[in-house]
C-alpha cells in the first residue's frame, strides 16, 4: 500500500480560512499602530514650539512676533511633515500653536493645540476617533 503524501483540499482551505481570520484581526490593529506613530510628530513639535515661544517671550516680554522665520521660535516647515503648524493666536500675553493634519500624509482630520498655560487639546479628529479638550489624543477612544 502506498503512503499518502501532501495535503487534502479540505486541509488547505481550513488553513486559508484561519490565516484570513488572523489577518482581519491583525490588519486594523497594525493600521492603528502606524497612525499612533504619525501622531507623535505633532506632539513632539508642539512641545518644542511651546519651549521656543516661551524663550521668545523671555527675550521680548511679548508673544507678538513669535512663530516667524528669523526668531528663536520659527514654525516647523518641510515637505515631509505630516502636519501644518500655525500660530492662530499671538497677543502680548497669550498664544496658541496649532498642528493640523495633512490628508496626503495620512493625518488628515487631526488638529492639536497648545497654549501659554500648556493646555493641550485635540480640537478635531477623523471619523471613528474621539476628540478630547484636555489632552492630545493618541488612540481612537479619546485616550491620551
Amino acid at each position: 500500500m502506498k503512503a499518502n503524501k501532501g495535503f487534502t483540499l479540505m486541509e488547505v482551505m481550513i488553513v486559508v480560512a484561519i490565516v484570513g481570520i488572523l489577518a482581519s484581526v491583525a490588519l486594523p490593529a497594525y493600521n492603528d499602530y502606524l497612525m499612533r506613530g504619525r501622531l507623535a510628530e505633532a506632539h513632539g513639535e508642539l512641545a518644542a514650539m511651546r519651549s521656543k515661544i516661551e524663550t521668545y517671550f523671555l527675550d521680548n516680554r511679548t508673544y507678538i512676533g513669535a512663530c516667524a522665520v528669523g526668531t528663536v521660535a520659527p514654525l516647523p516647515t518641510g515637505a515631509n511633515l505630516r502636519f501644518t503648524y500655525t500660530c492662530p493666536t499671538l497677543t502680548g500675553t497669550t498664544y496658541t500653536v496649532q498642528a493640523a493634519g495633512v490628508a496626503a500624509q495620512g493625518t488628515g482630520g487631526f488638529t492639536y493645540t497648545v497654549d501659554q498655560a500648556n493646555a493641550r487639546a485635540t480640537t478635531s479628529v477623523p471619523s471613528g476617533w474621539t476628540a478630547n479638550a484636555t489632552c492630545w489624543v493618541t488612540k481612537k477612544g479619546g485616550t491620551c
